[in-house]
């Protein structure tokens, strides 16, 4: 190995075992290489050549609080002054035929939300943000409001091609979740990465988890004896 991972410290929690510490130790050992393993696919990330030009002008619509009405912007205006880089992530709206348990406003998409939309004012200090819907806008504000939802940027792209175009839709309607980031330059705007873990295969039990990194819950249940288990995010809960 490359580098001796360091595991030792003096700290110990009352009333623990010899056997716990060990068992502490060996998986302290594994959290270290993980936490080195993901800066490397960081590091990777980070040097990812430019990727395909957009060559199409999207429009979206968002609401205009002032004059309380969808008002379209193109995706070039999705850029905030000052910043090169736009994190636009794809919300899933569930037509009936798509043959999932629930219709309309996908109860992980909200989740995923839920707990992003708090830190979007520390996110749009380095990077611009959006989520879009095929919902008409008013809807997505609509449900957006609903949730109490302060600071995402929420878009309708229900008048474009761009979520069958970057992958979160198909030619029948039928959606899943995608993260996307572009880029601008003097070139133009790029595309610069996606969350394309969505399409490859996954190990049993594990789900596709390409936008995990986002959805903060499954840190917390991965740190707990349950862990995730087989259970679902839901719009409400009883």
């Amino acid at each position: 190995m490359a580098h001796e991972l360091q595991t030792r410290h003096d700290f110990r929690f009352p009333g623990e075992s010899d056997e716990y510490r060990r068992a502490r130790n060996d998986l302290l050992n594994a959290e270290v290489e993980l936490r080195r393993q993901i800066e490397r696919v960081n590091a990777l990330r980070r040097e990812l050549p430019s990727g395909g030009a957009v060559g199409t002008e999207y429009v979206f619509e968002e609401w205009d609080a002032g004059e309380g009405a969808a008002r379209p912007v193109r995706l070039a205006e999705l850029f905030d002054d000052g910043k090169d880089t736009l994190f636009l992530y794809s919300f899933m709206v569930v037509p009936r035929e798509q043959g999932l348990p629930f219709v309309g406003p996908c109860p992980s998409c909200t989740s995923i939300i839920d707990g992003i939309d708090g830190a979007i004012p520390h996110i749009t200090q380095r990077t611009s943000f959006a989520v879009e819907s095929t919902a008409p806008i008013a809807q997505f504000r609509e449900h957006g409001s609903r949730r109490g939802w302060r600071h995402a940027r929420l878009l309708s792209s229900a008048g474009n091609s761009y979520r069958e175009d970057y992958g979160a839709a198909d030619s029948n309607g039928y959606q899943w979740p995608l993260a996307t980031v572009f880029v601008r330059g003097d070139d133009g705007i790029r595309h610069y990465w996606s969350s394309e873990l969505w399409w490859v295969a996954h190990d049993a039990g594990q789900g596709p988890r390409h936008v995990d990194f986002m959805w903060p819950l499954w840190a917390v249940f991965d740190r707990t004896p349950e862990g995730r288990g087989e259970w679902e995010t839901k719009l409400e809960y009883g």
